[in-house]
């Protein structure tokens, strides 16, 4: 007979699929790692174990103990599983902007939640951080986990995540990308896989209202980048001990709007029926991937958990309409605005040897402000008529110069899925255009105007 002993011994070994619509015009392979299939229907099913077996190993978790942690959701899932099969009680805090099944879920699993505000300080005492560690506190025999702090979490991913994803790859993965959140599954996978190559590339998914990317690009904590946001599971307002920054070689923001509709998308076009941070990486990953994965490149993105947990939120119509996330408009997204141009957005572009006078005729004839320079089929520069002027006015002779040295950087690709609000942000007076890569790898240029003649259009 084969069978396992507890639903714990389940927990792992989950599998890589394919992605094959959502990607398409993206070159490479793209696999994901589905982590709903663990028995907790998340990743955190294998760092809440770990956590526990190393207490119980250090002696910090006793017979008839009680397990308080503050959560999100899923890390208390996979703790409940856990405490049930050894033997505790739990006690978990969440944040007031988790959705109703992921509380119920754990009330269904036998354990006590508490509820908390979302919009306040970490060291508040009101704060899903501060009355689980009061808990822990007042409470005899109990064990506060404390995810993000706890390396453990990271361990699980080192010696489990990794380990699977080079061997299920054959050691051929060359990027890795993982929502950032405790930094657990980041960090501890690339751990794992940076030893065994050195030359894998990891990608850390953020989300605007967290502090990590601009703390990896500058090493500054800016509390001006901490506000209220909707996507539940990725990005912080701290600096949890499990996010190794030097594991991290970039980061990506997505919006609450563009992880929601990516998450939508897996579901009707992979048959991924999965959570929101998932995703949130997606969408991230493919902005990166988009222009940096060549045809032998194997990209693996972490999927952390299920869509049964969001069937309120981003699988309800009414709530995503509610938050302008789905819109009765015919103009949602790059690829909408390309379709409305009607073949009136094809790219003209210089090269960067060309002279300062070629390229005001070009721009001229053309009746262009924004002009992309080229060094063959790479994309090196920018020129912006206005910008010209001033300089032509400063110095006559510019004129006959190349245009690369006087040439701004080139303008930002954005992925054809990313919606106006995106867009608009992008695209200001000192980044007058954007450059979107279709799914035919054709180079489209938008700009404000273009976005404008969209959305007003009969």
């Amino acid at each position: 007979m084969k069978y396992y002993n507890s639903i714990i011994d389940t927990i792992g070994d989950t599998p890589l699929v394919k992605l094959n619509s959502v990607n398409k015009g993206i070159p490479g392979t793209i696999l994901v790692k589905v982590e709903y299939f663990n028995p907790g229907n998340s990743m955190k099913d294998r760092m809440a174990l770990k956590m526990i077996e190393d207490a119980e190993a250090a002696g910090h978790l006793k017979p008839g103990g009680t397990i308080i942690e503050g959560t999100s959701g899923n890390t208390g899932m996979g703790l409940a599983l856990a405490a049930i099969s050894k033997g505790y009680k739990c006690i978990f805090t969440l944040a007031d902007k988790q959705s109703q099944e992921k509380i119920d879920i754990l009330k269904a699993v036998g354990a006590e939640v508490i509820v908390c505000p979302t919009n306040v300080e970490p060291d508040d005492p009101r704060s899903y951080y501060s009355v689980a560690k009061k808990l822990n506190k007042d409470i005899p025999n109990s064990f506060y986990p404390n995810q993000y702090d706890n390396l453990s979490n990271a361990l699980a991913h080192y010696e489990t995540t990794g380990p699977e994803i080079w061997r299920d790859t054959e050691g051929k993965i060359t990027h890795w990308a993982a929502g950032v959140g405790t930094g657990g599954s980041m960090c501890g996978t690339a751990k794992y896989l940076k030893e065994q190559n050195p030359e894998v590339v990891s990608v850390g998914i953020d989300t605007y209202g967290s502090v990590f990317k601009k703390y990896k690009e500058t090493g500054v904590f800016d509390e001006k980048e901490i506000y209220p946001y909707l996507t539940e599971g990725i990005g912080e307002d701290i600096l949890p001990k499990n996010v190794d920054f030097d594991l991290i070689d970039h980061f990506v923001k997505v919006t609450d709007k563009d992880g929601a509709i990516m998450t939508r998308r897996l579901a009707r076009e992979e048959g991924m029926f999965c959570g929101w941070s998932c995703g949130s990486a997606v969408a991230g990953a493919l902005e990166y991937a988009r222009e940096i994965l060549k045809e032998d490149d194997v990209m693996v993105i972490i999927l952390p958990d299920h869509g049964t947990r969001y069937l309120g939120k981003i699988y309800n119509d009414d709530w995503m309409k509610a938050r302008g996330f789905i819109e009765d408009r015919a103009f949602s997204s790059a690829a909408d605005v390309i379709a409305h141009q009607n073949g009136n957005g094809s790219l003209t572009t210089i090269e960067k040897s060309a002279t300062v006078a070629e390229a005001i005729k070009l721009m001229t004839s053309n009746s262009i402000s924004q002009l992309p320079v080229k060094e063959g089929n790479d994309f090196v520069g920018s020129l912006i008529d206005s910008k010209l002027l001033a300089q032509m006015i400063e110095d006559p002779d510019l004129k006959n110069k190349p245009v690369s040295e006087v040439m701004d950087p080139s303008f930002q690709f954005v992925s054809p899925d990313n919606t106006l609000d995106v867009l608009s942000s992008v695209i200001t007076k000192d980044n007058p255009a954007v450059l979107v890569r279709d799914d035919n790898n054709e180079v489209h240029i938008l700009t404000r105007h273009d976005l404008l003649s969209a959305m007003t259009s009969n």
